[in-house]
């Protein structure tokens, strides 16, 4: 599809591939080495990284909407974005063809960061392994998130994209999110019903949400609701009574709809996470990520919000 009608997700080669091994020699023998290591070893298949069924799930919704507008160019279409020495990229070829997975355009800066790419390939959503990146992406208004591989392994949905998102710094601003930490949970629960009617302000999240929702509509307009390739779950730690309507107000007066959406009240979110098995889960704090990875879920941390200044002071 042609860039303007896609909806672009850039995948960096460590979110996509596991390439803990070859950082390790970048890290301890410098760029030559690894570059040496990888043209030595590119007919080596990379094992799947954080992000390979996330892609593969984004690549299934891309089948079904061929099916069924097979002249519409509204659909995923996946770029590698990665700072990788172009030597090294036989070894990234040979390896997503061997997955037989759709991925075109390549970005390979050779060192350099990536992230003034993302806004020449009109990115909607960027994932990568190296947190300082996503922070500089995230800064320059760019939906991102930094990938974290689960702990188990858990056998994740091929007929059907699963996306899990956290609401406050993550679909929404962190207004809230800022009365909560400075002034405490009880005052938090009045803001929130006092301003129940007022829409929060959108988060970094929220456009990749939209993008969602508008694909739903089209498997809708097909009759195809029940047999939907792309389901939305909301998981907060918000207590429904005190402070959800909120939430579910706000996505109403944007015009989005939330397949699931579900209120833990200070719960953790692991448990809950095994049950809906996401290809992401998005949050803004690695407690919960932490905890998501824990009981095998693919976690992506989205540093934004205030919760970042207090997890930096802990």
């Amino acid at each position: 599809p042609k860039p303007q009608n896609a909806i672009t997700v850039a995948v960096s080669s460590r979110a996509l591939f596991n390439l803990v091994e070859e950082q390790r020699i970048y890290e301890e023998q410098g760029v030559e080495k690894y570059v040496e290591y990888q043209q030595k070893n590119e007919n080596i298949i990379l094992k799947p990284g954080p992000a390979f069924y996330f892609v593969k799930a984004l690549e299934h919704v891309n089948a079904r909407l061929l099916e069924l507008y097979p002249d519409d160019e509204e659909r995923f279409d996946i770029v590698l974005m990665t700072n990788n020495h172009a030597q090294v990229g036989v070894r990234l070829i040979n390896s997503i063809n061997h997955y037989g997975l759709t991925i075109e355009r390549f970005c390979m800066t050779g060192g350099e960061s990536p992230i003034g790419y993302l806004t020449a390939y009109l990115t909607n959503l960027y994932l990568s392994a190296d947190s300082d990146k996503v922070q500089e992406a995230i800064e320059a208004g760019i939906a991102s998130a930094t990938m974290f591989t689960a702990n188990k392994d858990v056998v994740y949905s091929d007929t059907q994209l699963r996306v899990a998102f956290d609401g406050d710094a993550v679909i929404f601003s962190d207004e809230s999110e800022q009365i909560f930490k400075e002034q405490g949970l009880d005052r938090f629960f009045e803001h929130e019903q006092l301003n129940e009617n007022k829409p929060l302000a959108q988060g970094p999240l929220k456009g990749f949400l939209e993008d969602l929702g508008k694909l739903q509509k089209k498997f809708y307009a097909k009759n195809e609701r029940l047999n939907c390739p792309i389901r939305t779950y909301l998981v907060t730690a918000r207590s429904a009574a005190s402070s959800g309507a909120r939430v579910l107000k706000t996505l109403r007066s944007w015009g989005l709809e939330i397949d699931e959406a579900l209120f833990l009240a200070g719960a953790p979110k692991g448990p809950i996470l095994v049950k809906i098995r996401p290809h992401i889960f998005f949050d803004d704090q690695m407690f919960h990520i932490e905890g998501a990875q824990k009981l095998g879920t693919i976690a992506a941390h989205v540093p934004y919000g205030i919760a970042q200044k207090y997890q930096k002071s802990t």
